[in-house]
């Protein structure tokens, strides 16, 4: 039976998109590995979005080239932004590679790289020389409906929670940004195929999902009515929140733009809705907000983070934000310190701005050096952090409810979970009986970034 090794780099819409793609290998007879030595195909789902994460994913498939001499047959293949923006250009720049398929042919990769594989197994056996051969693929064209493909996902024995790709695409087009490029423009799922997923999910045991998009609070707003006042979006949202068995919905990320007052007023009486919204606010000043093309202002940002807080008093709030973008001042910094400080935000992804390719932002004058941007992240992270850890800190002494995810990735001798918040809680006991179980445990201290609690249940 075949091997495939899958690695993602990037974000959730990436680990969706993988776990696609892991099930229709497995229904095609092959077993996942955890290692891509005794791999027979490998395969990378790239990221655009950072430099970082291009350069990480060219590296990793550099270094497993070496195979190629030792175990010739095996298909290697990049897939997902990477792939869509440079496509052929990556067989120049790697050579032993196969397989380049873009964002919307993830369901054409189990059927490239198999018939690959399958033409070099056959020349092995016939002359160990030939096992090279075998034809390479490059698919990075659009394809209409690709969004109804991403629907399938891995069995698990024990699954807390899953995540469901309910749209692609982007049609914002902000300056420092590749992903409409790599994406495509926005397509949405129909609510009936979405909520038939969840369904299914919920009969698997998940007992939380997570709604992913681009920019999914402005799911359907090409295709699908309001009804009753209520945006396409809100209307999916309601219509998840009935299915039975799903305690818990989270989605992610929503813009500023498109985040109405029907939106807001969900959370008033959506209860399943986890009180933790991740609101990328990119920067606080409102100059570098319009050369981002970000369309609002920072005034706006902070009025819809009040309206959230009223409706739902316990809400954490997490953001992105770039530095160093081109032509930010000191002046046009401190804004965004001022802004992180008035918020309070819960914590923060920081990002120093890296240039991509083909986007405005990357031909614009007043370019910063790499010792400014470094300079202003980590300042920046001084706040970040300081406010996180207060946040941790806050809940040490309370009760919390936690949905146990299962073994800890740091420590597999103990479990971890999450609250409604998003927060992090480290606590004992049995995975096998309590994964997917939503527990009261009493939090008793914080190590800054993670928290420590004991569950109130007895025999756990």
């Amino acid at each position: 039976m075949p091997k495939v090794y899958l690695k993602t780099y990037g974000c959730q819409m990436n680990e969706r998109d993988t776990e696609q793609v892991a099930r229709m290998f497995t229904q095609g007879g092959y077993t996942l590995t955890a290692t891509e030595k005794d791999a027979d195909a490998i395969l990378i789902n790239t990221c655009s979005v950072r430099d970082q994460a291009e350069q990480k994913a060219l590296g990793k498939m550099g270094i497993m080239g070496a195979q190629r001499q030792t175990r010739p047959h095996v298909v290697f293949g990049f897939m997902g932004c990477m792939a869509q923006s440079r496509g052929e250009e990556l067989f120049q720049r790697i050579p032993h590679l196969d397989v380049v398929v873009g964002t919307q042919k993830y369901h054409k990769v189990f059927e490239y790289v198999d018939g690959i594989l399958q033409k070099r197994m056959e020349h092995r056996m016939d002359d160990p020389a030939l096992s090279m051969q075998g034809q390479s693929v490059c698919d990075t064209a659009e394809e209409e409906d690709s969004q109804n493909t991403i629907r399938d996902h891995l069995p698990k024995a024990r699954n807390a929670s899953a995540f469901v790709s309910i749209m692609q695409g982007c049609n914002m087009r902000c300056s420092f940004c590749i992903v409409p490029d790599t994406r495509g423009k926005e397509r949405g799922r129909p609510i009936a195929d979405i909520v038939r997923e969840v369904e299914f999910l919920a009969g698997q045991g998940v007992c939380e999902v997570t709604l992913l998009g681009q920019i999914v609070n402005l799911y359907g707003r090409t295709e699908f009515p309001k009804v009753d006042g209520k945006s396409p979006f809100v209307q999916l949202l309601e219509a998840v929140h009935e299915v039975a068995g799903i305690e818990r919905i989270r989605f992610t990320s929503p813009h500023p733009i498109g985040y109405r007052d029907d939106l807001v007023a969900a959370f008033t009486y959506l209860p399943k809705l986890c009180s933790h919204i991740h609101f990328p606010m990119q920067s606080g000043s409102d100059r570098i907000l319009k050369a981002m093309r970000r369309p609002y202002k920072n005034a706006k940002f902070i009025e819809i983070c009040g309206k959230m807080k009223t409706a739902r008093p316990d809400l954490a709030i997490t953001t992105d934000i770039i530095v160093g973008f081109p032509g930010e001042t000191e002046e046009d910094f401190l804004a965004t310190i001022d802004t992180v400080e008035r918020l309070r935000f819960d914590n923060a992804f920081v990002f120093r701005y890296s240039k991509r390719k083909d986007t405005p932002a990357a031909e614009m004058e007043s370019q910063l050096p790499e010792s400014v941007k470094e300079e202003r992240n980590q300042r920046l992270l001084e706040v970040v952090n300081r406010l996180a850890i207060e946040k941790n800190a806050a809940i040490v002494g309370t009760r919390q409810m936690v949905l146990c995810e299962g073994q800890s990735k740091n420590n597999s001798a103990r479990l971890t979970g999450r609250t409604p918040q998003n927060k992090i809680v480290i606590f004992d006991g049995d995975a096998d009986r309590l994964t997917g179980e939503i527990l009261e445990i009493d939090v008793e201290y914080s190590t800054g970034f993670t928290t420590y609690g004991t569950p109130c249940l007895v025999g756990v």
